[in-house]
């Protein structure tokens, strides 16, 4: 029986990851600023990794309780979608502090909780290593930040003996999705600068969103590479094709894409 840490844990991914590794035997410990209704077979900690003195409680309750840990798994972020020359500096900060600056928090502090060989998983997404679409910049940014920490985390742990894995899904069945429309809607009716065609846009977005995999997929391809002997160092999962043919045009041709779909 192994013993993990899962931030996140009132999300979609997060809750399902909990039940499967609970299930499978392990000893699981979820923390989220949200509370949890059913975490039969877990524990569950209220913790908002945004504030320092928060994630350092949670660790004195489960240093108490666990002892050590063979894995942290970095389920919690938030979705975004705005212009990034109109979006409220507050906003701009939260989401890198919810989505990298927090994770920076918990590795930091249950780092000495670790036992030799363990793993860290970082969920980051199919858009970190893309040319991100108009309006979805900040979320693409933070991403793309999480996406390099990750890889210079890897390279810093493994003289620890410690793996990283990077998780890059798609679209997932989550709360994220029906938030993105109501994002997309707010952007469109409060935007001062940009005559945007919301119902072109929403036709894009539409398309991402529309080929998703449930969570408890994601929750097996942590599981997966919880357990391998030999994991990946990324895992990429439900790649928008869209997405792709979108990235494989050259640079001004995604320009011009653009601008004649969203004018």
């Amino acid at each position: 029986m192994a013993k993990y840490l899962i931030t996140g844990a009132a999300g979609g991914m997060g809750s399902a990851l909990c039940r499967r590794l609970a299930k499978e035997g392990h000893e699981v410990w979820g923390i989220d600023c949200a509370p949890v209704k059913n975490a039969a077979g877990w524990h569950f900690l209220p913790a908002d990794i945004t504030k320092s003195e928060e994630v350092a409680a949670a660790f004195d309750q489960i240093r108490q309780e666990a002892g050590h840990l063979n894995g942290i798994i970095h389920m919690a972020g938030i979705y975004d979608l705005n212009s990034l020359v109109e979006m409220p500096e507050e906003d701009f900060i939260k989401d890198f502090n919810v989505n990298l600056f927090g994770m920076f928090r918990i590795n930091r502090r249950f780092l000495p909780l670790l036992n030799p060989k363990s793993r860290i998983v970082i969920v980051s997404s199919e858009l970190a290593p893309r040319h991100p679409l108009p309006f979805t910049g900040i979320y693409a940014v933070t991403k793309t930040a999480v996406d390099q920490y990750a890889a210079a985390l890897r390279m810093e742990l493994q003289l620890l003996g410690h793996q990283v894995i990077v998780l890059r899904p798609g679209a997932v069945r989550t709360a994220m999705l029906p938030a993105s429309t109501k994002k997309l809607d707010q952007f469109c009716s409060s935007t001062q600068l940009y005559s945007c065609n919301a119902a072109r846009f929403k036709k894009i977005v539409g398309a991402v969103e529309a080929r998703n995999v449930s969570p408890e997929k994601i929750a097996s391809v942590v599981s997966h590479a919880l357990s391998v002997s030999r994991p990946r160092l990324i895992y990429s999962i439900n790649q928008n094709p869209l997405l792709l043919l979108y990235q494989a045009l050259p640079a001004r041709c995604r320009l011009l894409a653009i601008r004649t779909i969203l004018k």
